[in-house]
Protein backbone atom coordinates (compact mmCIF):
# COMPACT_ATOMS: atom_id res chain seq x y z
CA UNK A 1 0.00 0.00 0.00
CA UNK A 2 1.18 2.88 -0.79
CA UNK A 3 2.67 5.65 2.03
CA UNK A 4 1.58 9.15 1.38
CA UNK A 5 4.12 11.14 3.03
CA UNK A 6 2.63 13.65 6.50
CA UNK A 7 4.00 16.86 4.52
CA UNK A 8 1.13 15.90 1.47
CA UNK A 9 -1.92 17.69 2.83
CA UNK A 10 -3.82 17.33 -0.72
CA UNK A 11 -4.45 13.70 -2.36
CA UNK A 12 -5.27 13.19 -5.89
CA UNK A 13 -7.90 10.96 -7.19
CA UNK A 14 -5.53 8.15 -8.01
CA UNK A 15 -3.64 8.47 -4.00
CA UNK A 16 -6.73 8.36 -2.66
CA UNK A 17 -8.07 5.13 -4.80
CA UNK A 18 -4.31 3.57 -4.17
CA UNK A 19 -4.69 4.65 -0.69
CA UNK A 20 -8.56 3.91 0.61
CA UNK A 21 -8.54 0.70 -1.84
CA UNK A 22 -11.99 2.32 -3.60
CA UNK A 23 -12.03 2.81 -7.40
CA UNK A 24 -11.64 5.99 -8.74
CA UNK A 25 -14.93 5.97 -10.18
CA UNK A 26 -16.30 5.19 -6.97
CA UNK A 27 -14.65 8.11 -5.49
CA UNK A 28 -16.07 10.31 -8.19
CA UNK A 29 -19.17 8.42 -7.23
CA UNK A 30 -19.34 9.11 -3.51
CA UNK A 31 -18.11 13.08 -4.21
CA UNK A 32 -21.50 13.17 -6.68
CA UNK A 33 -23.52 11.85 -4.07
CA UNK A 34 -22.19 14.40 -1.31
CA UNK A 35 -20.14 12.09 0.82
CA UNK A 36 -16.89 13.54 0.24
CA UNK A 37 -15.87 16.61 -1.45
CA UNK A 38 -12.60 17.77 -3.29
CA UNK A 39 -11.37 21.10 -4.85
CA UNK A 40 -9.97 21.85 -8.65
CA UNK A 41 -6.54 22.83 -9.33
CA UNK A 42 -6.10 25.33 -12.00
CA UNK A 43 -6.01 22.63 -14.57
CA UNK A 44 -9.29 21.32 -13.21
CA UNK A 45 -7.82 18.35 -11.42
CA UNK A 46 -9.63 17.01 -7.78
CA UNK A 47 -7.42 17.23 -4.78
CA UNK A 48 -8.53 15.73 -2.09
CA UNK A 49 -7.53 16.96 2.08
CA UNK A 50 -6.35 14.08 3.90
CA UNK A 51 -9.48 13.53 5.58
CA UNK A 52 -10.73 11.89 2.81
CA UNK A 53 -9.40 8.99 3.61
CA UNK A 54 -11.17 8.48 6.93
CA UNK A 55 -14.11 9.86 5.11
CA UNK A 56 -13.72 6.73 2.95
CA UNK A 57 -13.21 3.95 5.40
CA UNK A 58 -16.18 5.46 6.94
CA UNK A 59 -18.37 5.62 4.16
CA UNK A 60 -17.29 2.04 2.77
CA UNK A 61 -17.31 0.19 6.55
CA UNK A 62 -21.48 1.65 6.42
CA UNK A 63 -22.01 0.17 3.29
CA UNK A 64 -20.56 -3.14 3.88
CA UNK A 65 -23.58 -3.16 6.85
CA UNK A 66 -26.22 -1.90 4.58
CA UNK A 67 -26.49 1.49 5.40
CA UNK A 68 -27.88 3.12 3.45
CA UNK A 69 -25.83 6.34 1.21
CA UNK A 70 -28.30 9.17 1.92
CA UNK A 71 -27.93 7.93 5.48
CA UNK A 72 -24.19 8.01 5.31
CA UNK A 73 -24.54 11.45 4.20
CA UNK A 74 -26.31 12.96 6.94
CA UNK A 75 -24.27 11.11 9.45
CA UNK A 76 -20.99 13.00 7.43
CA UNK A 77 -23.26 16.36 7.62
CA UNK A 78 -22.77 16.07 11.13
CA UNK A 79 -18.94 16.33 11.46
CA UNK A 80 -16.58 20.00 10.81
CA UNK A 81 -15.71 20.49 7.39
CA UNK A 82 -12.09 19.35 6.91
CA UNK A 83 -12.04 17.27 10.20
CA UNK A 84 -11.25 13.93 10.29
CA UNK A 85 -13.55 11.64 11.94
CA UNK A 86 -12.77 10.58 15.49
CA UNK A 87 -13.14 6.84 17.38
CA UNK A 88 -15.77 8.93 19.53
CA UNK A 89 -17.29 10.34 16.38
CA UNK A 90 -17.97 6.92 14.86
CA UNK A 91 -18.93 6.23 17.90
CA UNK A 92 -21.69 8.58 18.27
CA UNK A 93 -22.84 8.19 14.52
CA UNK A 94 -22.88 4.27 14.33
CA UNK A 95 -24.95 4.70 17.84
CA UNK A 96 -27.69 6.11 15.84
CA UNK A 97 -28.07 3.07 13.74
CA UNK A 98 -27.73 0.78 16.00
CA UNK A 99 -31.41 -0.61 16.11
CA UNK A 100 -31.90 -0.27 12.56
CA UNK A 101 -28.48 -2.32 12.55
CA UNK A 102 -30.64 -4.81 15.46
CA UNK A 103 -33.35 -5.25 13.29
CA UNK A 104 -32.17 -6.42 10.23
CA UNK A 105 -30.05 -8.96 12.01
CA UNK A 106 -33.68 -9.57 13.60
CA UNK A 107 -34.86 -10.56 9.90
CA UNK A 108 -32.02 -12.36 8.67
CA UNK A 109 -31.42 -14.70 11.54
CA UNK A 110 -35.56 -15.33 10.85
CA UNK A 111 -34.77 -15.72 7.24
CA UNK A 112 -32.40 -18.39 8.08
CA UNK A 113 -34.31 -19.97 10.52
CA UNK A 114 -37.19 -20.34 8.08
CA UNK A 115 -35.69 -20.91 5.07
CA UNK A 116 -35.79 -24.66 4.75
CA UNK A 117 -39.59 -24.13 5.07
CA UNK A 118 -39.42 -22.02 1.78
CA UNK A 119 -40.93 -24.15 -1.63
CA UNK A 120 -39.33 -21.06 -4.17
CA UNK A 121 -42.08 -18.54 -4.23
CA UNK A 122 -40.42 -16.04 -1.71
CA UNK A 123 -43.71 -16.03 0.69
CA UNK A 124 -42.13 -18.92 3.09
CA UNK A 125 -45.36 -20.31 4.09
CA UNK A 126 -47.16 -22.95 2.75
CA UNK A 127 -50.82 -21.29 3.51
CA UNK A 128 -49.87 -17.92 1.19
CA UNK A 129 -47.87 -20.06 -1.42
CA UNK A 130 -49.61 -19.46 -4.74
CA UNK A 131 -48.99 -23.28 -5.34
CA UNK A 132 -50.55 -24.24 -2.58
CA UNK A 133 -53.08 -21.25 -2.57
CA UNK A 134 -54.03 -20.60 -6.42
CA UNK A 135 -56.92 -18.41 -5.17
CA UNK A 136 -54.47 -16.11 -3.97
CA UNK A 137 -56.22 -15.18 -0.61
CA UNK A 138 -53.21 -13.91 0.82
CA UNK A 139 -52.66 -11.53 -2.60
CA UNK A 140 -56.04 -10.08 -2.41
CA UNK A 141 -54.89 -8.27 0.96
CA UNK A 142 -52.02 -6.60 -0.10
CA UNK A 143 -49.81 -6.67 -3.25
CA UNK A 144 -46.10 -7.53 -3.34
CA UNK A 145 -43.85 -9.76 -0.99
CA UNK A 146 -43.56 -9.49 2.29
CA UNK A 147 -40.39 -11.87 2.76
CA UNK A 148 -40.61 -12.43 6.81
CA UNK A 149 -41.64 -8.90 7.33
CA UNK A 150 -43.11 -8.68 11.05
CA UNK A 151 -45.93 -7.18 12.52
CA UNK A 152 -48.04 -7.14 15.11
CA UNK A 153 -50.61 -9.80 15.91
CA UNK A 154 -53.81 -9.06 17.79
CA UNK A 155 -52.15 -10.51 20.85
CA UNK A 156 -49.27 -7.86 21.22
CA UNK A 157 -47.12 -10.64 19.65
CA UNK A 158 -44.88 -10.02 16.68
CA UNK A 159 -44.65 -12.42 13.92
CA UNK A 160 -43.48 -13.25 10.22
CA UNK A 161 -46.41 -11.33 7.93
CA UNK A 162 -46.18 -14.39 5.79
CA UNK A 163 -46.75 -16.89 8.41
CA UNK A 164 -50.20 -15.84 9.22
Amino acid sequence: MPQIPEKIHELTVGQLAARSGAAVSALHFYESKGLISSRRTAGNQRRYARDALRRVAFVRAAQRVGIPLATIREALAELPEERTPTREDWARLSETWRSELDERIKQLNRLRDHLTDCIGCGCLSLESCVLSNPDDVFGERRAGSRLMVERPSPEGVRRPDACR
